[in-house]
């Protein structure tokens, strides 16, 4: 099935159609700016725009960086404080004129990598890790999403959110190497893998096509696995939350 899956990012907002069964993109990827300041209302008229963009009318998958509970907007991460406690799906399904499905953004790319890419065949507890600004996290048992874990969240070394201090936001803020950055990351993995317990790790995000970099850097004893998507990965996983929502 044929599905339009967003992607909405603190700096952008990208879009596709996707094929569900396969993962293939069944259209130009297209990525607007996200508006600032980011409120709802300006998120949604840019939302309305880019469904608009498409010669489609069915329902759509938005993944979005914030905890979401039955389309709920509970945080607002890193857009405008008045997304906690906005009522996102009925919000873009107005605005664009289709239903929309709302899943968290490091959800929505652990799915993808679960369904049809790095972690198909891959059993027992897997968490799936986008390395961006911050360090998103998604959490799968035997193939189930736990939604709404966030590992980089977890209090790190200051007592501050650990992905302030290994995410790539910070390696980039701190002029890192990666090696020094990778010792860090590293760090992130062993204090998830022993709150956690996961039978293995896939890495995605930005930060991932960089792995051969800090590889030598991971002693974390998990097996790792490198993500398949890529920055496609959020808006696969949308159109395939939007494929459940619509069974």
């Amino acid at each position: 099935m044929d599905i339009l899956g967003i992607d909405v990012g603190g700096s952008g907002i990208k879009a596709a159609i996707v094929d569900t069964a396969s993962g293939e993109l069944r259209s130009d990827r297209r990525r607007v700016d996200t508006p600032a300041p980011s409120t709802p209302d300006a998120i949604a008229d840019v939302i309305a725009e880019v469904v608009g963009s498409f010669d489609y009318d069915g329902p759509v998958g938005c993944c979005f960086p914030s905890v979401i509970v039955n389309g709920l907007s509970r945080t607002a991460g890193n857009l405008h404080k008045d997304w906690r406690g906005t009522q996102a799906d009925v919000l873009f399904s107005e605005a664009a004129g289709c239903p929309f499905a709302i899943i968290n953004d490091a959800d929505a790319a652990g799915l993808a990598e679960m369904r049809l890419g790095a972690g198909r065949a891959l059993e027992g507890l897997v968490i799936t890790i986008t390395i961006g600004t911050g360090l998103g996290s998604g959490v799968f048992l035997d193939g189930v999403l736990v939604p709404n874990i966030e590992a980089g969240r977890m209090p790190g070394k200051d007592g501050d959110p650990i992905e302030f201090y290994a995410g790539d936001r910070a390696r980039k803020k701190a002029d890192l190497s990666w090696t020094k950055w990778g010792k860090r990351f590293n760090w992130f993995l062993e204090r998830t893998a022993r709150v956690f317990a996961p039978d293995h790790f896939i890495l995605g995000g930005g930060a991932s096509k960089k792995f051969d970099k800090y590889e030598h850097c991971i002693e974390v004893r998990v097996p790792v696995h490198l993500a398949r998507f890529g920055n496609n990965a959020g808006i696969i996983g949308a159109a395939l939350w939007a494929d459940n929502a619509a069974e």
